[in-house]
């Protein structure tokens, strides 16, 4: 068995995997959220590593079979601090959904040069601007991370400080790319980047190549194992080698929290000025291959927002049962900037609005809008890239809706691929520990999840489409006024 640890932005996932590549067994608890102010979503990370060793301790009692391996995917952007012995949190960790750090970006003398050495546009969006704002806000804890007895990283980095007892301090190099420290044409950390946020270089974690292993758990920690961890990747650079779309030109859009189009370029990391983000997608062998990416902020956040904000559902899966309660949308476009807007149009302080309001407006009629709003989303991050594919992978929890994707298919005129196992995330991070201890190679990686249902355009949206863009820019008009 290959255990796979999923830690995203509600929960952890935990996965046992089979060398035939089936999941048999699953582990999943959530973890709360906190939001101390309008637009600042925090995590504690002891809250995100109590619910893994919980999701972990599900598979464990479901399986007899030695686990061989563990491979880590997680949430990027989002960052924390922990002491370097103890391992306990200094403050709760910034989630990438956090918008705090707009002024700290506003007035910091960067200029085009930050894009060109990371790929990614300045926002709010990356961990480097967190950092800045702790430095900035909580003197105490920063004071620490200078003098050497607190460290900093990413959640896959913390969890593995947590599952070697602080023997290891590392992150892979799909991972550390999400950080806006990290020039991804060198492949190492920045000295310039680091001095334009004053971020310390000895409280970051070594970088690694995403397969490969990196050090063992110890079993005083870890449910007695001493099991090597073996892959690691970001969840979306994830989903696309768990989509085994290792080809240039292969791609995949993830329907998670947050919408996340991925398209493999291979080993140029070509910095784009359309809206993408040119990221790596991972590191084998020392090598890099690069992607494309459209980072969409709310995707299943917004159904996640009409069950537990609005209670019009009671689970996220009632919302295709109710949107077919109606024949369409009753004139309704929703715009879910509920935490700014990403890719193409990178526009943080922009908030959530519902144009088309009626008397007879009805909850059916939100939730197509709801759903409409998800692929609108996807289509523009797909024109953006300007990709001529005749096909698209998905995976996702909201995936599984047969109405979104045929929503999806209509709009982009392609031809949609589902395959039998749709948490292609988790996977993405079994396959790349069964890679790095010789349990598969990657011919072997093709043929594990086969496609199970495809999805093929009936009809065309385009006039939905050019209504769903004047409502865009009706939305950020109203954030800049």
């Amino acid at each position: 068995m290959i255990l796979a640890i999923d830690a995203g932005t509600t929960g952890i996932t935990a996965l046992a995997v089979d060398a035939s590549g089936s999941i048999v067994a699953r582990g999943y608890t959530e973890f709360p959220q906190h939001y101390p102010q309008p637009g600042w979503v925090e995590h504690d990370l002891n809250e995100i590593w109590d619910a893994t060793v919980f999701s972990v301790k599900q598979v464990l009692d479901q399986i007899n079979t030695p686990i061989l391996a563990i491979g880590i995917t997680n949430q990027r952007e989002t960052v924390g601090i922990w002491d370097k012995t103890t391992l306990k949190p200094e403050c709760n960790a910034i989630v990438w959904q956090d918008r705090r750090t707009t002024k700290i970006l506003e007035e910091l003398n960067a200029g085009p040069s930050v894009q060109r050495l990371t790929g990614l546009p300045l926002d709010p969006y990356f961990s480097a601007s967190k950092l800045r704002w702790i430095a900035k806000n909580n003197k105490a804890v920063w004071e620490k991370v200078i003098s050497g007895s607190a460290v900093v990283g990413t959640i896959d980095t913390f969890l593995i400080a947590k599952l070697t007892n602080g023997k290891v301090h590392a992150t892979d190099a799909s991972n550390a790319s999400r950080t806006q420290l990290y020039d991804i044409h060198t492949g190492d950390w920045c000295n310039d980047l680091l001095d334009l946020f004053e971020i310390p270089k000895h409280a970051l974690a070594t970088v690694t190549d995403s397969s490969g292993v990196i050090g063992n758990t110890n079993p005083e920690s870890f449910f007695g194992l001493d099991v090597p961890i073996a892959g690691v990747a970001g969840d979306q650079q994830a989903a696309l080698f768990g989509q085994t779309q290792f080809e240039v030109g292969g791609a995949k859009c993830t329907y998670g929290t947050g919408g996340f189009i991925l398209q493999n370029t291979g080993p140029i990391g070509r910095v784009q000025d359309n809206g993408l983000i040119t990221t790596v997608a991972w590191q084998l062998n020392n090598k890099i291959t690069y992607a494309n990416e459209g980072s969409v902020f709310v995707s299943g956040a917004a159904v996640q927002w009409l069950r537990d904000e609005l209670k019009i559902i009671s689970n996220a899966a009632e919302i295709e049962e109710l949107a077919r309660t109606v024949s369409d949308n009753g004139g309704l476009v929703f715009v879910p900037a509920l935490t700014g807007l990403g890719a193409p149009y990178w526009q943080p302080d922009a908030r959530g609005t519902v144009f088309g309001l009626t008397r007879g407006t009805q909850r059916g009629h939100l939730a197509r809008a709801t759903l409409e709003a998800l692929a609108f989303q996807v289509r523009d991050v797909f024109d953006a890239m300007n990709a001529e594919l005749s096909t698209l992978r998905v995976d996702g929890g909201a995936s599984a809706n047969n109405l979104l994707m045929q929503i999806q298919t209509d709009l982009l005129q392609t031809t949609i691929e589902r395959p039998k196992q749709l948490e292609s995330t988790a996977l993405g991070a079994a396959y790349l520990a069964g890679l790095g201890i010789g349990l598969w190679n990657m011919a072997d990686l093709k043929n594990l999840n086969p496609v199970e249902s495809q999805f093929t355009p009936k009809s065309n949206l385009d006039s939905e489409y050019r209504r769903w863009k004047n409502a865009v820019q009706a939305t950020i008009s109203f954030a800049n006024h």
